[in-house]
């Protein structure tokens, strides 16, 4: 009696009797964050970072006397809105001679900048420290990274004392109350974590693309361009889009070295003065602030998947 041949399992049935340890990584990362409890930890989280946001909206279409009388969650018992704070914030913004908008272009014009050159550098500088070769290079990178550590608040001041001082006779390379401080201190400051991240990216990729563009006669102006360029977007996008971030919310920096004056100032110093002299004025400040946040939430949500991706790359293995 001849024995009846095994028949080989399914590789389905082979991948659900195998132990955990041997089923890749990212397919068990990817069955917990799809998991009953996970869906549900993340609908809570929504739900608390959402209603603070919906709130701001409602307050912003509340009018000024019902702000000052109750709060925003009373709206099913007071259903008055206006549109007036709005207009009072983009047409004069309170009665001052400087509305709104000119603050918003400000902003624009500081951010964009801000942050595309901090990434056209670091981008190049990744490149070397990942594929370069020069003496003291992993010391040069450890003390970049370090830089990390130095605190902002601690920079500024010798910072503006260096643009101040920073002359050819008697002109003045970085005049005070211009873009080019802002742009040059966002840049300084970013740039540390900025080389780390896309070094960290870059190093991933594989070495045989890189050693068959150099048989192939390509230098590292070719390599980068080409190559390690378009392979490295999703990091530079997700960067580009922290940097963004960064940049539009920050008040520090631009109090520092705006100079103070319409011409220069950002958004989020505008509204640190909507508040009034006594702080009376929050229906301006609740509709001010949600015109804030129309553009940081357009470029998140517009180039979303590039942030995640950039964050995802390279992190799951197996």
């Amino acid at each position: 009696m001849s024995a009846t041949p095994a028949i080989p399992a399914a590789p389905e049935a082979a991948v659900a009797q195998a132990p955990e340890a041997q089923v890749p990584i990212a397919r068990r990362v990817k069955k917990r964050l799809t998991s009953r409890g996970a869906t549900a930890a993340a609908i809570i989280i929504a739900v608390i970072w959402t209603v603070p946001t919906f709130g701001l909206f409602i307050s912003s279409l509340r009018p000024e006397d019902n702000i000052q009388a109750n709060g925003w969650w009373n709206i099913l018992g007071d259903l008055e809105f206006t549109t007036k704070n709005y207009t009072d914030v983009l047409a004069s913004a309170g009665g001052s001679a400087s509305n709104l908008g000119q603050y918003f272009i400000n902003s624009l014009a500081i951010v964009i900048p801000a942050t595309i050159i901090p990434l056209v550098i670091a981008s190049m500088a990744a490149y070397v420290f990942a594929w370069g070769r020069f003496r003291g290079k992993d010391t040069l990178f450890i003390f970049i990274f370090a830089l990390q550590i130095v605190p902002l608040q601690m920079a500024l001041i010798p910072l503006l004392s260096l643009f101040i001082n920073l002359k050819i006779g008697e002109f003045q390379l970085l005049p005070s109350g211009t873009y080019a401080q802002l742009w040059i201190a966002h840049s300084i400051f970013a740039l540390p974590l900025a080389i780390f991240l896309l070094h960290n990216f870059i190093s991933e990729i594989p070495g045989e693309v890189i050693e068959a563009a150099r048989v192939d006669g390509a230098g590292h102006a070719t390599i980068f361009w080409r190559i390690v360029l378009p392979l490295s977007m999703p990091a530079i996008a997700a960067f580009g889009i922290f940097q963004f971030l960064w940049v539009w919310n920050d008040l520090l920096v631009a109090l520092v070295f705006s100079g103070g004056t319409a011409d220069v100032a950002p958004i989020t110093q505008r509204l640190a003065e909507l508040t009034g002299t006594r702080g009376d004025e929050w229906h301006r400040l609740t509709a001010g602030a949600f015109v804030s946040m129309i553009v940081p939430l357009a470029v998140f949500f517009g180039l979303q998947r590039y942030f995640v991706r950039g964050l995802m790359a390279g992190g799951l293995k197996g």
